[in-house]
């Protein structure tokens, strides 16, 4: 598992982006629930992720965050990683940001690509 834990703020709201290799939905929901049994990350607002799986095709989960698995799911396909999650973390601070929170969870996402790749 890797994991950025402070990769952007904006008006209250904090960005964290974990992934690592996953097998099947089965992996996925696994990786997702040791996340959240993590202190810092259990205390979260949202845990958007998407995964291409090799046997089952693309899944996401937004958990709250309208589209934000959608964005993940289309940055992932377009790298050509393959049972791969990604997980972008928002404590929400208590602004809405509208359209920067997609931005931001690009930035994410782009942070985790960037690591992951070397």
């Amino acid at each position: 598992m890797m994991q950025i834990e402070d990769v952007l703020r904006d008006r209250g709201s904090r960005y964290a982006v974990s992934g690592g290799k996953v097998a099947g939905r089965a992996g996925c929901a696994a990786f997702v629930a040791d996340l959240r049994r993590v202190r810092k990350f259990a205390k979260a607002t949202h845990h958007s992720w998407a995964c291409v799986l090799s046997e089952g095709g693309p899944v996401k989960d937004d958990d709250g965050e309208s589209g934000a698995g959608a964005v993940i799911l289309r940055m992932l396909e377009r790298e050509g990683l393959v049972d791969t999650i990604v997980v972008v973390t928002r404590w929400y601070g208590g602004v809405h940001l509208g359209g920067d929170r997609f931005a931001h969870i690009v930035t994410c996402v782009r942070a985790f690509l960037a690591d992951w790749r070397g």
